[in-house]
């Protein structure tokens, strides 16, 4: 037989959830730690760099139509970009390094003085992202794609394929920065450090901006052999760390 509970005692149940709530969510949320009362507290904001080589290269490589119709701009420029696409291969780029990151077509119009614009033709445009690898060959690729008729080429962002071991390159070397001159605090007053009781990384970490550098198909082959100089790059973290002094 089925026994229904009293009124009281259901009102009871549903309001126990909000009794408790407040209990649980106090158990989620970490205690602030305590600053011991025997020591002194010192905090150091340090910055760590790692310095390398570039050895990856971010180059746009595109090709630029006109003609009269769409239809023409677009067959003009699939052809050129064929070509494109065919050297890039040839010179051993991968297809994972190839990527089209833009294709567009657009009307031309001549503009007279108080009459409508006049469509005088199209212009197509394919743009392709170029990952070069090998620094030292990517000039040479460029002046060779150029010959093929690529028109458009913006870059290079030079940048390295291992960016995370490069910021963990720099963060060891900021905490290792970040000891000895609580080391040094430390001595000069006639202490010792104990221990560290809070890390945190403070801000972002900094990494090498690009390298500025617009190219155009007929400045290139006017200046045959291209070159990219990679030079060096370097990369920052900056750590907040905060020791106790005995």
């Amino acid at each position: 037989m089925t026994r229904s509970l009293p009124l009281a005692a259901l009102l009871a149940l549903a309001a126990a959830p909000l009794a408790f709530a407040p209990q649980a969510l106090a158990q989620v949320q970490p205690a602030a730690q305590p600053i011991p009362a025997d020591g002194t507290v010192l905090d150091i904001v340090a910055e760590g760099t790692s310095t390398r080589v570039p050895d990856l290269a971010l180059i746009q490589a595109g090709v630029v139509t006109t003609a009269g119709t769409a239809g023409e701009a677009m067959q003009q420029n699939a052809a050129r970009m064929a070509a494109v696409l065919a050297a890039l291969r040839k010179a051993g780029i991968a297809e994972r390094d190839l990527q089209t990151s833009a294709v567009n077509l657009a009307p031309q119009y001549r503009y007279q003085e108080n009459k409508p614009p006049v469509i005088t033709g199209y212009q197509a445009s394919n743009q392709l992202t170029v990952r070069f690898r090998d620094i030292a060959r990517s000039g040479t690729i460029l002046d060779a794609l150029v010959a093929q008729g690529a028109n458009n080429i913006a870059g290079p962002n030079l940048t390295l394929a291992d960016e995370d071991g490069a910021l963990d390159e720099a963060r060891r070397d900021a905490i290792a920065r970040a000891k000895a001159r609580a080391a040094l605090y430390a001595q000069a007053a006639g202490l010792k450090v104990d221990r560290i009781l809070l890390i945190s990384e403070a801000g972002m970490p900094q990494m090498p901006q690009p390298v500025p550098m617009l190219m155009r198909g007929k400045a290139m082959m006017a200046e045959a052999d291209t070159a990219i100089v990679p030079g060096e790059q370097k990369v920052t973290a900056s750590v907040s760390v905060r020791f106790l002094l005995k």
